[in-house]
């Protein structure tokens, strides 16, 4: 594995396992299928290749196990031993490597049933296996590709197309209630595997797996199995009483967690369906403006798939949403406010509103509705919205979907989950033309941060740049750095009676407006970033209706308290505030904030209600906290852990990079052109960085300095002026965490001087906040030898505020 702080990723391609392609004819010919191939696939020329490889490592004769290629794979491919460090590592992480087994990875929209349906065909054909077995984790996948198998099966150009001394042209395509037979193709939920399911799989495949071909589709499953029967899925394919040989799986989410696969073989990536327009496109949120409840968030959304309504009427097309949430019982409790949303915004009847929103489970009361969604696409449906759980979306065979929701973070919070989140609005609608069609992800944007990497890593489409030391830097120096031991003091105290409360008569109440005009900014797969204008009404109240509240909430206080032994715990703020004097604390507290409308919004309703908090607390805590300098360490500039930077951050001026020419011969290989568009003088990255051509002038261990907007790339740039950099030995920027943290920075560095006086080491530090107002009074002083008489501005606030 690479070492602890190196945040190099690997992209899944470098990972995916290489067939070898000399092959003898006379033991596999993949030529004599072409002609099917073509007629199977059509231009799709990834569902070829992913046949094509696949089939060459199961009958080229090279390989007698999985274990076999991945051990070839790992002796010739850096990538692998980086990522694993010895093969015993990588080994563990094989599914199946005592059969030959291997996973293709296709993205979601881009016929993976094809794939199957190829690779099972031609085994049949050529008579290598005798029956094919397709196992699937839903009844909604079952019904597919039994529907399309049938379909293909009966299809005469495909028989015509087979070579002339094939075993078998027409495959039976049934399920487990009948035997399976030579020359069967048995399309399965894997469920009927199961020892207490009725079903033909066990009698008629016992004792026959070597001559039965097993395909496990939306194989993910199988490698992320949780619970006891999920498991036996796996344990059914390592029975021994079957032995089976052939094992090949199929997933557009390759993923364990955030790990990809180690027996991919053949891939066609999310970025490659998104570029080559295979699929829609895809836009998430990047930022959104603040809302004060569920109702507003959901205007937005509601507001989003209007205008997907509008732009798609023309086509015939009426856009579906899905929300994702984290379990059956969020799924009830969305399916509930969406469709009371629903009813109050279109002033629309409960059963209308229950017909447009869909709730899609695997519990008993939602089955009807998987039956449901074959339908939801044909425009005399009336469902628009989706309300699904994240792991029960597959089988989907919707293409109108242009908005999805992930209602909480946990349906949105790893690798796998994204692609599945992703992959049910990526079908492009039946008959689509012009321009690429546009899926919605309306993630929350505190998320974004957090979800940005894994979505760029999933579409594989976010380049970038690592800022790392250079061990044999000239530059490098040593830093010291305290060990506090933090102790907490919390002691607890009662407060007893009644507290003072409204005694100006009014609360400060921030203005407000009853309806406002927003913007969701929208980032997409191209690193561009798209504006919605939006508008938000904000739910208001009456002054009447507040006041009673208020009113009612101080009663409970009351009631509270009445039974209190002593009387001065027992308080009466009814009788202290008549619903008349509340009434008019919130009309004049309205009246000072210049809120002429008589209208309170939910917002401010709840600064009034904060305004009681106080008088519920009858028991407070005050904690502090005293820091002990404890060890003085040593840290070498060395030690600072990569950071990075993408494409989009420069393209949008939020990062500078700043480097020499010699910093190429630095980078990853991967990053090397990237770089040199960034290195180009005419390129789109010009105006994102900065070259310093001479060395001696960029004092820093880095290989390249990332630098975050204005100031900090203005004070790099001082730093590497030639005046400046004659003064300086050496600097570093620091990583955003984790190197050099400081606690409560003056007196810390205070603390830090002390303790090397005692220890008699010859090092001080200094420390100042540092505006751009004062970057010129600064260097100026550096270039005098005077920086020690430096004072900034924000230097005389702190110590303003740290005096007694």
């Amino acid at each position: 594995m690479p070492p602890r702080g190196d945040i190099r990723t690997f992209k899944n391609e470098d990972l995916v396992l290489k067939v070898r392609a000399d092959v003898d004819p006379s033991v596999w010919s993949e030529d004599k299928y072409e002609a099917f191939l073509d007629e199977l696939c059509g231009h799709r020329e990834y569902q070829k290749d992913a046949i094509r490889i696949t089939l060459r490592y199961l009958l080229g004769g090279k390989y007698g196990s999985l274990r076999d290629l991945a051990r070839e794979n790992f002796a010739a491919k850096e990538e692998l031993q980086q990522r694993y460090g010895t093969f015993a590592a990588m080994e563990r992480h094989l599914q199946l490597p005592d059969q030959l087994s291997c996973s293709i990875d296709l993205a979601t929209a881009t016929g993976k049933s094809y794939v199957l349906y190829g690779i099972a065909m031609i085994l049949l054909a050529e008579g290598t296996m005798d029956r094919v077995l397709v196992l699937c984790p839903s009844n909604t996948i079952d019904a597919g590709l039994m529907e399309k198998f049938r379909d293909l099966a009966g299809r005469a150009d495909l028989r015509d197309a087979l070579p002339e001394d094939s075993k078998l042209r027409t495959p039976t395509v049934i399920n487990a209630s009948e035997t399976i037979v030579d020359g069967a193709i048995c399309v399965e939920n894997y469920h009927a595997i199961l020892e207490h399911v009725k079903s033909s799989i066990r009698d008629s495949l016992k004792g026959n797996g070597a001559r039965t071909a097993v395909l496990n589709d939306e194989t993910h499953h199988v490698a992320n199995a949780s619970g006891t029967e999920a498991r036996k899925w796996k344990s059914f394919l390592l029975d021994p009483e079957y032995g089976f040989r052939m094992v090949v799986g199929l997933s557009g989410t390759c993923y364990v967690g955030d790990d990809y696969f180690a027996d991919v073989v053949a891939r066609f990536s999310l970025r490659e369906a998104i570029e080559q327009t295979w699929t829609k496109s895809v836009e998430y949120v990047a930022e959104m403006p603040s809302t004060n409840s569920d109702d507003e968030k959901w205007q937005i959304i509601y507001n989003r798939h209007k205008a997907w309504k509008r732009k798609l009427k023309a086509r015939g097309i009426k856009p579906l949403t899905i929300v994702i949430t984290k379990d059956i019982a969020s799924c009830r409790a969305v399916t509930e406010q969406l469709q009371e949303f629903l009813e109050e915004w279109e002033n629309i009847s409960p059963d209308h509103a229950e017909a447009k929103v869909l709730p899609v489970t695997s519990h008993k009361d939602h089955q009807i509705n998987v039956a449901k969604l074959k339908l939801v696409d044909q425009p005399s449906s009336k469902v628009e919205w989706i309300v699904s759980v994240a792991m029960l979306t597959e089988g989907w065979d919707v293409k109108n979907v242009f908005q999805i929701v992930p209602h909480e973070e946990k349906a949105f919070n790893s690798k796998l989950l994204i692609a599945q989140v992703l992959g049910r609005g990526l079908r492009k609608p039946l008959d689509w033309e012009g321009e690429q069609p546009l899926v919605t992800v309306f993630n929350h944007d505190a998320w974004s941060g957090r979800i940005k990497h894994l979505v760029n890593e999933v579409l594989e489409i976010e380049r970038r740049l690592t800022s790392s030391v250079v061990p044999s830097s000239p530059y490098h120096f040593e830093l010291h750095q305290l060990v506090y031991d933090r102790e907490t003091d919390t002691r607890e105290f009662t407060k007893t009676g009644e507290r003072n409360f409204l005694e100006k008569g009014f609360i400060g109440l921030p203005s407000q407006v009853e309806a406002e005009d927003v913007s969701v900014e929208f980032e997409r797969v191209t690193g561009e970033r798209q504006s919605f204008k939006s508008k938000i009404e904000h739910k208001t109240h009456t002054v009447e209706e507040v006041a009673e509240e208020i009113y009612r909430r101080l009663g409970s206080i009351d009631d509270e308290t009445a039974d209190a032994e002593n009387p001065k715990d027992r308080t009466n703020y009814r009788r202290k505030f008549p619903l008349k004097q509340l009434v008019k604390v919130v009309a004049d507290s309205l009246k000072r904030a210049g809120i002429k409308s008589g209208r309170v919004t939910e917002a401010n309703k709840q600064k009034f209600f904060q305004s009681l908090g106080p008088l519920q607390r009858h028991k407070a805590k005050r904690v502090t906290y005293r820091l002990t300098p404890k060890d003085l360490q040593t840290k070498s500039t060395k030690d600072r852990h990569s950071d990075s930077c993408s494409a989009s951050d420069m393209r949008h001026g939020v990062k500078t990079v700043f480097y020499t020419p010699a910093c190429e011969a630095s980078l990853h290989e991967e990053q090397v052109e990237f770089f040199r568009e960034i290195n180009d003088d005419d390129g789109d990255f010009s105006g994102a960085r900065s070259r310093i051509e001479n060395p001696a002038h960029f004092k820093t261990p880095l290989n390249l300095v990332i630098a975050t907007r204005n100031p900090e790339r203005r004070f790099v740039r001082e730093l590497c002026k030639s005046e400046n950099a004659s003064k300086i030995d050496a600097w570093l920027n620091n990583a955003d965490s984790g190197f050099y943290p400081i606690e409560y920075a003056t007196a810390h560095f205070e603390r830090l001087n002390e303790r090397l006086v005692k220890e008699g080491i010859p090092d001080r530090y200094r420390f100042t906040m540092l505006t751009p107002k004062n970057f010129s009074v600064f260097f100026t002083k550096l270039q005098d030898g005077t920086p020690g008489d430096f004072t900034s501005e924000l230097d005389v606030v702190i110590k303003a505020l740290s005096a007694p």
